[in-house]
């Protein structure tokens, strides 16, 4: 009933900056938070950031400084912002979304994108 979409990422090199977005779709009531995970090879899933539906943000500490969550409410959409890219930075990145949607009755909702590559080169 509600789906993620992710678009964005690809290939850039160190010191690069890239945007991927996230665009939530169905009978979506109301989405609370929204945030970006991303998966290494041979890691497990981490949290990027999150950012609520007033727009409170949250950053990983790798993160902090060089990546900017923000979402536009009246879209469905969330966007991550990267700069300064490190080889490290390298990894899956999925967005993740939680709300309630109608079925008609309002149901809660966590659902997860398809996720987008993000390649870093050194």
């Amino acid at each position: 009933q509600v789906q993620l979409v992710e678009s964005g990422g690809g290939l850039v090199q160190a010191g690069g900056s890239l945007s991927v977005s996230c665009a939530a779709s169905g009978s979506i009531f109301s989405i609370n938070a929204m945030g970006w995970y991303r998966q290494a090879p041979g890691k497990q899933r981490a949290l990027v950031a999150t950012i609520t539906s007033g727009g409170s943000t949250n950053y990983a500490d790798s993160v902090k400084g060089r990546f900017t969550i923000s979402r536009d409410n009246a879209k469905n959409t969330m966007y991550l912002q990267m700069s300064s890219l490190k080889p490290e930075d390298t990894a899956v990145y999925y967005c993740n979304a939680n709300g309630t949607f109608r079925t008609p009755f309002l149901r809660y909702f966590e659902v997860w994108g398809q996720g987008t590559l993000v390649a870093v080169s050194s």
